[in-house]
């Protein structure tokens, strides 16, 4: 596959999708990309550029009106024959502000997906890990519940209805490999004729992974109190996917009283709503708010949660929560399909949460990370004053930070990663008509000392000139 590397520039005047098909004319003129290449799908060069999808679509239908690609049906687009000679006898134009990026060392990352690794007790996980190897031995080789082991369903059970609320048995619950692995699960016991409403900007990953399986999307903004209640009202949606107790990724709280409209929406229209409780554990203002679940009568929820914030994203295992008449379903037509986490991590999950260490290491991180947020919001009010305005930082291991230069998203991002420090584009949450052209960035501090965090937050100063 093909490398495109373009830089945008802001000043130019020229529309992205222009710069972006002048930018790919000239490596096809130039030999750089040769005939019969495929070009990388709009969604792989969506996320990678940190452009929407309009943009990209803009620039290939260019491409394709100029001739310069052709789409081939079920394949994708490839670059068309052309007689390079013709254009090689004159000097090809100076690329001006479109270059390839110069390799530049990562100093700070600000990755929402990373946590702190270096508190993770290894030793006590390794222990459990060598006690269910020994006491179980050969049994644990063989394949287990296609739903998860009973004994870690039991105490996750009993954890999600002390932390957060929800009210189920371990009969509810199906482990899986990751929160995009239980979606397809969910998506087929839903059934795929169903049309879903999706939080807009929203977690991608749970985006793709349901158009990846024919099922329609359609994308709902967000007002101040979370999803447009009104906006969906007015959708033919049956299902809607949230993330009620930390937005991802703008990060707001969605209040009771947003929670009860929605919860009402879903019994008026017999639709369930799917509730990604992705770090709920972590809330730094207040004590944490009860899941959906915990809240509705019907059975119109299906709450997912996950132990990749919370433990370390490698063991990939999470869990949803099936209300009864899905349950139902899924043992007459589902329970055919394997389950996709070791047993041997469940084994050792297991004794982790039931011999107290979960409950332990858990307090240690909430403590841990409040002092990395606070550390993290002294830096912003340090270097960056009220230059920039925070969202999001009352929960989890991310924020937004909206800078008031008027630099746009993409130049935020190449100043950063000119002095050594990595940030994230919010515009690649957002799909549909939006365009995003704010000056906003996704900033994660999970994964970083609060050393690290302060130079950071310093060295955005210095280079986005405030």
């Amino acid at each position: 596959m093909i490398e495109l590397t373009p830089i945008f520039d802001s000043k130019s005047g020229k529309a992205l999708y222009i710069q972006l098909a002048e930018y790919i004319k000239k490596e096809i003129l130039a030999g750089r990309i040769n005939t019969n290449e495929k070009l990388p799908s709009k969604r792989k060069l969506s996320e990678y550029l940190g452009v929407s999808l309009n943009t990209i679509q803009a620039a290939y239908d260019q491409l394709c009106a100029e001739g310069y690609v052709e789409s081939q049906p079920r394949k994708g687009l490839f670059v068309a024959s052309i007689e390079h000679e013709v254009f090689m006898q004159r000097p090809l134009e100076k690329q001006g502000p479109i270059t390839k990026i110069k390799e530049v060392k990562i100093k700070i990352d600000f990755n929402s997906g990373k946590v702190d690794l270096d508190h993770f007790p290894y030793a006590i996980w390794r222990k459990l890990t060598i006690q269910s190897l020994y006491e179980d031995q050969v049994e644990l080789f063989y394949i287990g519940n296609p739903q998860g082991e009973e004994n870690l369903r039991e105490q996750i059970a009993a954890h999600l209805y002390a932390s957060r609320g929800v009210r189920c048995s371990a009969e509810q619950i199906v482990i899986g490999a990751g929160t995009q692995s239980l979606i397809g699960l969910l998506s087929m016991i839903i059934g795929n004729e169903f049309t879903y409403a999706l939080e807009n900007p929203g977690f991608h990953r749970a985006r793709i992974a349901l158009q990846d399986l024919g099922i329609r999307t359609i994308p709902i903004l967000l007002d101040e109190d979370g999803i447009d209640i009104n906006l969906l009202k007015m959708s033919d949606a049956h299902v809607v996917y949230v993330t009620p107790s930390h937005q991802f990724p703008k990060g707001m709280l969605m209040p009771i009283s947003r929670r009860m409209d929605l919860l009402k929406w879903a019994e008026e229209k017999n639709a369930y709503i799917i509730e990604d409780d992705y770090d709920g554990e972590y809330r730094y203002k207040g004590k944490p708010i009860p899941a959906l679940q915990g809240l509705s009568v019907n059975e119109n929820v299906i709450y997912l949660g996950t132990f990749s914030k919370s433990l370390i994203p490698s063991i990939r295992i999470s869990y949803m929560v099936l209300p009864t008449p899905l349950l139902k379903k899924y043992h007459e037509h589902f329970i055919i399909y394997k389950q996709t986490v070791s047993r041997l991590h469940q084994e050792t999950l297991y004794r982790f949460m039931k011999e107290g260490y979960w409950q332990t290491h858990l307090n240690k991180m909430r403590t841990l990370y409040r002092k990395k947020q606070a550390a993290l919001m002294l830096a912003i009010t340090q270097y960056l004053g009220g230059n920039v305005t925070v969202i999001g930082e009352k929960s989890g291991l991310h924020i937004v930070l909206e800078v008031k230069n008027n630099m746009a998203e993409v130049e935020l991002i190449e100043r950063a990663m000119a002095v050594g420090v990595k940030v994230y584009p919010l515009s690649v949450y957002y799909y549909g008509e939006t365009e995003y052209t704010g000056s906003r960035v996704l900033i994660g501090f999970g994964g970083l000392t609060e050393s690290e965090i302060s130079s950071g937050i310093k060295l955005l100063k210095e280079a986005w000139r405030l």
